[in-house]
This record gives C-alpha cells, sequence and structure tokens, in this order.
C-alpha cells in the first residue's frame, strides 16, 4: 500500500508488458521508458533470452524491471498486480508461428486465449483499464478483391489456428466490452515486423530455426543455415512469391506507446481495432534481393513447395493509426535490413 502511494505522489507510471522479452515487446519497453513510462515485463523465457534483458539496461540506461512467469498461470501472474499500480498493459504473449499452429492446434489455442483471458480478468479485478492487444493482420484471412485491407475489411475464415486464435482474442474482447466492462482497448492489427533496433543491442532472437522471414535470410546469410527456401513461387503476384507489408519493429513498437498515449485520454470504456503497417507490399524475392544490395552478399535460397497457412498477398490501408493516434512509420524496408543484418553480424561478433 505505502509503495502504491508512493507511485501516485511521483506521478510513477508503471506498465504491464506480457512477453515484454520478446521481439516486438522488447523493443516496445525501450519506446515505453523513452517517453515517460516504467514497463514492468512478465515473461517465462520460453521464446526468448535472458540476455534480452541485459541489451535492454544498455539501451535505456536503466534497472529493468521484470518477472519470471508464465502468464497462464493465473495466481502467479496475479502476485504482479497486487505488486504494481499498473496504468495500463499491453498483450503481447502468445504463440506466433503460423506453420507450427497447423501441426500444433491445441496448443496454440490452449495458451494464446487462456493468457488473454486472465490478463483481461486481472486488468478489471485491479482497475488496470488502458490495455493494447497484439492482434494481427492474420484476423483478415486470404482477403478478397482489393489486398489493401482496411479495419473495415470483412473477416474472412483464417487460414491458420495462430490465426484463428487472434480473432477468438478479438471476438472475447468484443463480448467483454459489450457486457459493461470499464476497459478501454484498442486491438492493434499489425503487419510483418521486421529490423532491430539501431544500437544492434536487441533483436529478432528465434529459439531454433527462424519461422519468420527476414531472420532466416540473415542467418543463412551469416552461415547460421545452409539454405533458404521460398515457399511457393506461383502465386497471383509480379513475381510469383507472396507479398507483405514488412513494418521497422521500433516504428511499431512506437504505436503500442501512441496506443496507451491515445487510450489514456478517452473517457468511456471502448473496443477498437487499428492497422499498424506502411501500406506498401513487398515480396519476397524484394525481400531477398535488396537483403543482398545491403549486405553485398550472394544468398544461398532456392524455391519450395508453397507453405499451408500462408496468404498469397496482404497490406495495410493505415489512415486510421495516423488519425487517431497521430502515427505513421518512419523507417523503410531496407532500413529495417539493414538494422537486421546489423543485429545478426554483432550476434556472430559474440
Amino acid at each position: 500500500m505505502i509503495s502504491r502511494i508512493f507511485e501516485i505522489m511521483n506521478d510513477v507510471k508503471h506498465i504491464l508488458v506480457t512477453g515484454g522479452a520478446g521481439y516486438i515487446g522488447s523493443h516496445t519497453v525501450v519506446e515505453l521508458y523513452e517517453n515517460g513510462y516504467i514497463p514492468v515485463i512478465v515473461d517465462d523465457f520460453r521464446n526468448s533470452h535472458l540476455s534480452v534483458i541485459n541489451g535492454l539496461e544498455k539501451i535505456t540506461g536503466q534497472k529493468i524491471i521484470y518477472r519470471k512467469l508464465d502468464v497462464c498461470d493465473y495466481k502467479a501472474f496475479e502476485k504482479v498486480f497486487i505488486e504494481f499500480s499498473f496504468v495500463g498493459a499491453i498483450h503481447f504473449a502468445a504463440y506466433k508461428a503460423v506453420g507450427e499452429s497447423v501441426q500444433s492446434p491445441l496448443k496454440y489455442y490452449k495458451n494464446n486465449l487462456l493468457a488473454l483471458i486472465n490478463c483481461l480478468e486481472l486488468a478489471e479485478k485491479y482497475h488496470v483499464e488502458n490495455i493494447v492487444f497484439s492482434s494481427s493482420c492474420t484476423v483478415y484471412g486470404e482477403p478478397t478483391g482489393v489486398k489493401t485491407v482496411t479495419e473495415e475489411s470483412k473477416i474472412q475464415p483464417a487460414s491458420s489456428p495462430y490465426g484463428n486464435s487472434k480473432q477468438i482474442g478479438e471476438e472475447i474482447i468484443d463480448d467483454l466490452i459489450k457486457s459493461g466492462s470499464s476497459l478501454k482497448i484498442l486491438k492493434l492489427r499489425y503487419f510483418n515486423p521486421v529490423g532491430a533496433h539501431e544500437t544492434g543491442l536487441i533483436g529478432e532472437l528465434p529459439i531454433g530455426k527462424p519461422t519468420n522471414l527476414l531472420p532466416f535470410v540473415t542467418q543463412t546469410a551469416i552461415g547460421k543455415l545452409d539454405e533458404l527456401t521460398v515457399f511457393g513461387n506461383d502465386y497471383n503476384t509480379p513475381d510469383g512469391t507472396c507479398i507483405r507489408d514488412y513494418i521497422h519493429v521500433c516504428d511499431l513498437a512506437l504505436a503500442h506507446v501512441k496506443s496507451i498515449e491515445w487510450l489514456e485520454n478517452q473517457p468511456n470504456s471502448l473496443s477498437d481495432s487499428i492497422n499498424i503497417g506502411t501500406g506498401k507490399g513487398t515480396s519476397v524475392l524484394e525481400i531477398i534481393h535488396t537483403f543482398e544490395k545491403v549486405s553485398e552478399s550472394s544468398l544461398n535460397w532456392k524455391f519450395g513447395d508453397r507453405r499451408d497457412g500462408d496468404i498469397e498477398e496482404i497490406y495495410a490501408n493505415v489512415d486510421k493509426s495516423w488519425k487517431l493516434l497521430k502515427w505513421k512509420p518512419t523507417k523503410t524496408v531496407k532500413d529495417a535490413i539493414f538494422d537486421a543484418w546489423n543485429w545478426e553480424l554483432k550476434l556472430n561478433n559474440d
């Protein structure tokens, strides 16, 4: 109780960040510090590494607050809400590999939905009203017709259990708000995060073989992996490979901070969705060719069969994020590739 009074008197703004040691979470922690918040990481490090904490402390110059626990463990998770008085929460903690979710659907549904439900229940119980939910463009499924999706685009059947877990998560949130909850929740439907912090101190650190494109590219180039497989070359796109909206992870991280700031100024409960992307599509081959130019090296890659759950082409209409959050991405795909390669080189040197 004394600590909570101290926080109020000194205007301490703690933000809960579940999965805060992960790729997007760690970069968001940096942006939170730079914008006057004190993030509290909750992570069990099953898909991240404790070395991330060291990198964060070097970047921020702050002692990072973190609690090692599984957010699916309600009683352990509740202790964090008792310990700190939060002004908001950003919920990242979830499994995220499309291909793995097709092979292990129950694993994804159990983890992703229980984690969200625990977070929402505890936020209500301890009056943490401002919530940002890490959703995904996968909720749109395979777009029909125009590939640029707005927040009002029809939600298609999900292409994977991962995407479906995000769709269900959004439905849970909407139902909660309809029930009369006082929570204010933004569901950020972000597209494909890439890159790393410009210092090279934090970045994407996959456990085992990468499931995302760019770390697979950089690990192949550095020699950790023998070869990159491009899944499918017969899609209805200009070069036959899938097209995605790739957004620099630092731009994405700042969008979460802007979301918390916006929510703090809203008087009433709400549930709203916002696309977070660049509004531009880039193909898999374009990523490979840009990487070869940036790194001044040749990448060992080949075409393979299509991968179950992959969407052909999708990118964001981002008008709403600018209008609501006053946020726009400032970094390019080339910037992201440069930073990701710098991160990979540093990992190799270390």
